[in-house]
């Protein structure tokens, strides 16, 4: 399959996730709770690194790399369990929609606090494998930002079903890692199309709502332009999420047998390409 069938693919398999999300609008409160919640986070840190400025220059030092570290690591760990959180959540929810099952938020997010013990666990290798990330770009310079660019995508792909994997089986973090890179390697190879072209609507509806509203604001204040385009991107930003763990939810229980009828089983074989049928030349 040519380069452009696979976009065409994963473009329609994109708009079928959309379609999804606009035929369960309530699904979306989960990526606008996260990114809430992320807000939230992001803007404590901040202020607490403004009111700590002296203290954190000093931790910062060269003699204190290991602190600063774990201050990077606690970032993370807070940023990683927040997003990991609502997603397992939200695909809870689209499980129990593909199987014809009423879906409720509250339900999710009582399924999420039921695993909370097991989205941490989760939360501590993400931010774990993250920090030592970091530590390697910085110490190796444009080396470093070479292995670690290799490293996140190995790792993207190797952890592409980790989430629902941690929703539909009893499994913890290193085994639900090996899991997720089994159904990658075994059933749908390496192109990861349809994420592309989910990051292309992002893309382009961003440009096609932000900008506009941007300059149309501005004509009564170039702050009034700013909020629009901010609150128009975090709404763009919140569909797109929610598209594309319905993208990756349906492929899942694809793999598991579950007929899903907006989502065609051939289009999605060829999308990501089973590896049986490659030939490397």
């Amino acid at each position: 399959m040519s380069l452009l069938d696979r976009l065409s693919n994963g473009w329609n398999m994109s708009m079928q996730s959309l379609r999804i999300l606009n035929s369960n609008k309530k699904l979306i409160i989960f990526p606008i709770l996260s990114g809430a919640s992320l807000i939230l986070l992001i803007t404590s840190f901040l202020v607490g690194t403004v009111f700590a400025s002296s203290w954190l220059s000093e931790l910062f030092d060269e003699n204190n790399n290991i602190l600063a570290y774990l201050l990077v690591f606690g970032f993370y760990l807070v940023n990683y369990f927040i997003v990991i959180f609502f997603n397992v959540a939200l695909m809870y929810c689209v499980g129990k929609y593909f199987k014809g099952e009423e879906v409720d938020i509250s339900e999710g997010l009582n399924f999420s606090f039921s695993r909370i013990g097991i989205i941490f666990s989760w939360a501590v290798m993400a931010a774990t494998v993250g920090t030592i990330l970091k530590m390697i770009q910085e110490e190796f310079g444009i080396v470093g930002k070479i292995i670690t660019g290799i490293i996140g995508i190995v790792w993207n792909i190797a952890t592409f079903f980790v989430v629902p994997v941690l929703v539909n089986e009893n499994l913890g973090p290193v085994d639900a890692i090996k899991r997720s890179a089994n159904i990658m390697k075994e059933k749908w190879g390496e192109s990861l199309a349809g994420n592309f072209s989910l990051g292309l609507v992002q893309f382009v509806a961003l440009l096609l709502t932000c900008v506009p509203l941007f300059f149309l604001g501005s004509l009564i204040n170039t702050v009034v332009g700013v909020v629009l385009a901010l609150e128009a991107g975090l709404l763009v930003i919140a569909v797109i999420s929610a598209a594309q763990s319905i993208f990756i939810c349906g492929v899942y229980h694809r793999t598991q047998g579950v007929e899903i009828p907006m989502i065609n089983d051939d289009k999605v074989d060829m999308l990501f390409g089973q590896k049986e049928n490659k030939k490397f030349w």
